[in-house]
C-alpha cells in the first residue's frame, strides 16, 4: 500500500534541495529515508526523477509516494548460528551465506536479526526497532565475520570506528579474468547507478571509496584475492571489481548472466574483522575460515589448473 503527498513549490521554497524539503514537510520522515525514497524512484518533480540534491524551482509540484509501514514484533527464532566469540560487550559472528541480516521488505522473518534474539538476550536497542545490535551489515549472500554489540556504549565505539575506518575488514573473493599485477589499490567514488536505480556504480560525484587488494592464487580463468577495506560504502567489493571487468564470480548483480561454476551468488567471505574492544581499549582480530562451497570450488579449480 502507497500512499501520496503532494506539494506546490513557492517562491518562498525555491532554490531549495529537494531532500531538505521534503524533510521539512513529511514530519516523522528521517533525511536519510527521504533520501531512499528519492533514489527509488518514489519522488517526482513535475513527473520527473531528479536526485536528492536537487533544487526546486517556483511553480513545480512534488509528488511522494510512501509505502505503508509494516508494524511487526520482531520475534526470537531458533536458528543455528555460530558465535566465534562473546562477552558483556560484543559478540563476533559467522553469518552463513542466504542469511538476510535485519528484517526489511521481502524477508520479515528468519534473519540474523531473529537469530540473534535468541541466541544473546542483551543486545543493544539503540540502532533502530528492526535492527538491535547491528553495527554493519554483510549482504545476504556474503559470509563470513562481523561484530554486533550488546550494550548501548559498545554500538557507539564500534559505530565510531567504522565511520572513522579504523575497523580492520579483509574479504576473500573469486573473481573472473587474470589479474595481473599482485598488489593493487582501487579508489572510485561510488554512488547511485544513473541507469539502474537497483544498482551502485562508480560515478564522478560518489562517495570515496577506496579497496587494497592482494592476488592470492591465478587459474585458468578466476582470480583468487584478498580485499581489505579502506571505506565501507554498500557493494563497494561488487562494485570495484566489475569497474575493473573482474566481477566477483556468482555476482547476479554486478557479474555477468551467464552463470559460471554452478554460482548464483556472489563468492565473497568476510574473512578478517580487526577492532579496538569497546570497554578495554585492546585491539583484537577475528577470523572465519571460508565456508565448504568455496573451498570446494577451490578444490576443483586446482585440479584443472
Amino acid at each position: 500500500m502507497l500512499r501520496s503527498e503532494k506539494f506546490l513549490i513557492t517562491q518562498e521554497a525555491e532554490g531549495e534541495r529537494l531532500d531538505i524539503f521534503l524533510a521539512d514537510k513529511m514530519e516523522g520522515m528521517s533525511r536519510s529515508t527521504i533520501k531512499s525514497l528519492i533514489d527509488d524512484d518514489m519522488v517526482k518533480v513535475d513527473g520527473v526523477n531528479k536526485r536528492p540534491s536537487y533544487r526546486l524551482k517556483s511553480g513545480e509540484e512534488v509528488l511522494a509516494l510512501i509505502p505503508q509501514v509494516r508494524q511487526i514484533e520482531l520475534e526470537p527464532q531458533d536458528i543455528a548460528l555460530e558465535i566465534i566469540y562473546q562477552d558483556n560487550h560484543i559478540a563476533i559472528i559467522n553469518k552463513p551465506v542466504g542469511m538476510v541480516v535485519h528484517p526489511a521488505h521481502g524477508n520479515w522473518d528468519n534473519t540474523l536479526v531473529n537469530a540473534l534474539l535468541y541466541h544473546i538476550k542483551d543486545l543493544s536497542g539503540i540502532n533502530g526497532e528492526l535492527r538491535p545490535g547491528i553495527v554493519h551489515r554483510l549482504d545476504k549472500d556474503t559470509s563470513g565475520v562481523m561484530v554486533v554489540a550488546k550494550t548501548d556504549q559498545a554500538l557507539r565505539s564500534l559505530s565510531n570506528q567504522i565511520k572513522e575506518h579504523s575497523i580492520n575488514r579483509e574479504y576473500t573473493a573469486l573473481v573472473h579474468g587474470i589479474i595481473k599485477e599482485n598488489l593493487g589499490t582501487i579508489d572510485a567514488p561510488i554512488g547511485r547507478s544513473k541507469t539502474d536505480r537497483k544498482k551502485m556504480a562508480v560515478v564522478n560525484n560518489g562517495r570515496q571509496a577506496i579497496s587494497n587488494y592482494q592476488v592470492l592464487e591465478r587459474f585458468n580463468q578466476y582470480t583468487l584475492i584478498k580485499v581489505k577495506l579502506l571505506t565501507g560504502r554498500t557493494h563497494q567489493i561488487r562494485v570495484h571489481f566489475a569497474y575493473l571487468h573482474h566481477p566477483i564470480v556468482g555476482d547476479p548483480l554486478y557479474g555477468p548472466a551467464k552463470k559460471h561454476l554452478g554460482m548464483r551468488s556472489q563468492v565473497l567471505h568476510a574473512s578478517l574483522l580487526g577492532l579496538v574492544h569497546p570497554e578495554t581499549g585492546e585491539y583484537m582480530e577475528f577470523t572465519s575460515e571460508l565456508p565448504e562451497y568455496f573451498s570446494c570450488i577451490l578444490k576443483d579449480l586446482r585440479k584443472n589448473n
